[in-house]
């Protein structure tokens, strides 16, 4: 785990003005440069002003800018301080996936919209995992699909095992970036999705459609983990269709 020195004097630039949004991006470089990871002591508010060059209360916006961002954490206590709450791109992930709720409860987007969305991130997405798999990313996924065999769906242990598979895919693709858009997928379609579907969903049928993908995972054969993939959610997509339909309603 790295950490940051205690008191460097030359972390960051002086801010030229009471510029509490150019101390947070400051900040969010430095941890970006640094790699620094949750858990990690940046300072204190005390150190941070000082070596900015600003009052405390313009330093506690900056705080308070990269808290709202999920970045950071304050302690507080003797051994309190400024602490990485998650990295840059897991913060941007928890943002999009808050988002995303939000839209969701407030029905300005469908499960119908979000599946379709995930069509066009997943697919690539398993392609690249494909493409990047070792022996240890097929045994995990390979170690899930036998969770789920011994569970029926909408239970707890084949939910989990079912969200682990797709997590272990998204870690195996080797972009940050995609899997900080992708997190959403989990955190906030997946629960509602199973919620939804579940009891329409036949388990031998998912089973089959992760080992169409684990099979072409393990092979290191992008396009046929791209057209697993593309299956096993153009069968969410069929299910969810006919549950919404106005003859399923009734």
């Amino acid at each position: 785990m790295a950490h940051a020195p205690e008191l460097p004097g030359d972390r960051f630039p002086r801010s030229r003005s009471d510029a509490s949004e150019h101390i947070a991006l400051e900040i969010r470089r430095y941890l970006e440069r640094r790699d620094l990871q949750p858990g990690d002591r940046i300072g204190t508010e005390q150190e941070l002003a000082a070596e900015f060059g600003v009052s405390r209360p313009t330093l506690r916006e900056a705080l308070r800018l990269l808290a709202s961002s999920h970045l950071i954490r304050v302690g507080r206590g003797r051994a309190g301080g400024i602490f990485v709450a998650r990295t840059p791109g897991e913060g941007m992930g928890r943002n999009v996936s808050e988002s995303i709720a939000t839209m969701l409860a407030t029905e300005s987007i469908s499960m119908k919209e979000l599946l379709d969305a995930r069509m066009f991130l997943e697919v690539p997405l398993a392609g690249l995992a494909a493409g990047n798999a070792n022996q240890k990313t097929a045994d995990e996924l390979e170690a899930q699909i036998a969770v789920a065999e011994k569970h029926q769906p909408g239970t707890e242990p084949f939910n989990s095992a079912d969200t682990r598979f797709h997590q272990i895919l998204a870690e195996a693709a080797g972009n940050d970036l995609l899997l900080a858009f992708t997190g959403w997928i989990l955190e906030v379609l997946q629960p509602r999705l199973v919620e939804r579907i579940a009891e329409h969903v036949e388990g031998e049928d998912i089973l089959k459609q992760h080992r169409d993908i684990l099979r072409a995972v393990r092979r290191n054969q992008p396009a046929a983990a791209e057209r697993a993939m593309h299956a096993h959610i153009e069968y969410l997509q069929g299910i969810l269709q006919r549950v919404e339909s106005p003859r399923a309603k009734r």
